[in-house]
């Protein structure tokens, strides 16, 4: 099946989904250095900040897609809840692209 061409409220949503997922990383891998290993609070201190930003950019992300695509309300929730777990944003982000949620909608609030 040939992959079908984001709108730009899809591409936001996209870009948010692996930005939040990058800094929950790099938050993961910060807390190893300062609990598992003693080493630094470095990667707490500079990816807790980014990462506390980029949740709220995906939240609002979430929330501008579900009203721009049109997604149903279980679609919006999925996507919050993508949210708290650790990575789950990017397989959202899949699921979605798959099921055409991310695409172009006709009508007047087409993205």
């Amino acid at each position: 099946m040939p992959a079908r061409p984001l709108s730009s409220t899809g591409r936001l949503f996209s870009v948010a989904a692996f930005v939040e997922a990058f800094t929950w990383a790099g938050l993961l891998l910060g807390m190893l250095l300062k609990y598992g290993t003693g080493t630094t609070e470095l990667g707490v201190w500079l990816f807790g900040r980014l990462h506390g930003a980029a949740f709220l950019f995906y939240v609002a992300a979430s929330f501008y897609a579900g009203v721009r695509q049109r997604w149903p309300m279980w679609a919006l929730l999925v996507a919050l809840l993508a949210a708290v777990p650790p990575l789950l944003t990017v397989p959202v982000e899949a699921w979605f692209r798959r099921r055409g949620l991310l695409s172009p909608v006709a009508g007047p609030a087409a993205a």
